[in-house]
């Protein structure tokens, strides 16, 4: 793909890199899908919520429909009394871990840096 395409047609909705940051980079849904992503095995609700300790029920509850609608996560409900619901991470997120690492190595290699620079632009 030709990326000087993508960036000149940025503007429209049907951007690539337009729609999924949109979607992936809000403050809760990298945390979320990193999360999922460090278990090999589906992770209950509150073992999730226990794991990102600063999200809300609602929020997380948010997070997860919105990841579910774009395949990120698996939801997988069970019939019990009380009922049972699991989240996993899929393929896509899969996918996308060695690209969210990458971010996040680059992220704890630069952050003395843009401390910096914040104070230094801060006064």
């Amino acid at each position: 793909m030709d990326r000087q395409l993508v960036v000149r047609d940025m503007p429209f909705p049907d951007c690539p890199i337009r729609n999924v940051l949109a979607r992936i980079a809000d403050k809760w849904s990298l945390l979320v899908l990193y999360t999922l992503s460090l278990h090999d095995r589906p992770v209950r609700f509150k073992e999730l919520q226990r794991s990102v300790p600063d999200i809300s029920q609602k929020m997380l509850t948010t997070t997860l429909r919105t990841l579910e609608q774009d395949g990120y996560v698996r939801r997988e409900v069970f019939a019990e009394v009380p009922p049972r619901v699991e989240y996993s991470a899929t393929k896509l997120t899969a996918s996308l871990i060695p690209h969210l690492n990458a971010l996040f190595d680059w992220a704890f290699d630069n952050m003395a840096v843009i401390v910096k620079s914040r104070a230094d632009h801060s006064s």
